[in-house]
């Protein structure tokens, strides 16, 4: 058997093991907070001890201009279903015609779970609606589940190296059949705060973005983001953070279609969010162009819904 379809069978076991293991974290975390917290003296630092729960919604529009396929800062959700509207031709294209342009609009529902104040467990699932010139829109559908983390390596509190922090996300497309992509993204942040509280600060950091597609016919090559950025948070808890970089797509080949050709382009995303008295999210809306090298536009807006909020 030949070395890929080696690597592609341990990739599927491993897609259908991960999302049970991320949700077992997430059911322990929401019972072992709170029983931690009893063992404390003081119930206050019961109170603060009991993880946030919350489904993190987010709701995205995007435009992607012909040829190309959505990489970037973007939603699982959108990724994995343009990635299959492109494996699946749009619906109407014949041989070796270029991709149209397409635009997406997608729900996340991922549950997340604040375990501390460092590291924040998600599993949930996205649908989405696509829009090609040939067919319209699409019915909206449930079209992938992700599961993820996101822990701080070391935090600065008040000294001179910068917050590390590491998010890593795994995406499955449902169905998972013969064109099925499992998306594997990975990001490195460094935050350097200039005051205590990190009311306001620089950033950097580094993307790498992974597809393994379940058929050896086509091949999505890895996309790279290096971006350097900032925030400032008001007084009356509006943040906004900026981050600029450059992204290098390797470019992919999807069956018997013509070539996407690789590219490297300059991205931007800019934030703006409501957060509370204890740095908890109430509403963000994130907007973000990518050059391929034509721009694609998106728009992100989230609206957490707490189950336990501290």
């Amino acid at each position: 058997m030949p070395v890929s379809l080696h690597v592609s069978t341990a990739l599927s076991s491993a897609s259908r093991l991960f999302p049970a293991l991320v949700l077992a974290c997430l059911m322990g975390a929401c019972f072992t907070g709170p029983a931690f917290g009893k063992d404390r003296e003081d119930d206050s630092s019961a109170s603060n001890a009991t993880p946030n729960i919350y489904l993190d919604l987010r709701t995205s529009y995007a435009t992607v201009p012909a040829g190309a396929l959505p990489v970037g800062f973007s939603s699982p959700a959108l990724l994995t279903a343009l990635q299959s509207l492109a494996l699946a031709g749009g619906g109407t294209l014949p041989t070796n015609v270029s991709l149209p342009s397409r635009q997406s609009l997608a729900v996340d529902l991922p549950l997340t779970v604040d375990v501390t104040d460092t590291v924040s467990l998600y599993a949930g699932v996205s649908g989405t609606t696509t829009y090609g010139p040939a067919q319209g829109w699409s019915q909206f559908d449930v079209t992938s589940w992700n599961v993820g983390f996101q822990a701080d390596l070391y935090s600065q509190n008040g000294g001179s190296i910068p917050t590390i922090t590491w998010q890593s996300t795994i995406t499955q497309a449902i169905p998972n059949g013969p064109t099925g992509t499992t998306t594997f993204n990975n990001i490195l942040e460094f935050d350097y705060a200039f005051d205590a509280d990190a009311t306001r600060g620089m950033l950097a950091g580094f993307q790498d973005t992974r597809v393994e597609v379940a058929t050896a016919l086509a091949r999505i090559h890895p996309n790279i983001i290096g971006y350097v950025g900032g925030y400032y948070q008001w007084p009356s808890n509006w943040k906004f953070t900026g981050r600029v970089g450059v992204q290098h797509f390797g470019g992919a080949q999807l069956l018997n279609f013509a070539q996407i050709q690789s590219f490297t382009q300059p991205i931007l995303r800019l934030d703006l969010d409501r957060m509370d008295d204890n740095d908890n999210r109430q509403f963000g809306v994130t907007a973000q162009i990518i050059w391929m090298p034509k721009p694609s536009y998106q728009l992100t807006l989230r609206t957490p819904l707490y189950f336990v909020r501290n």
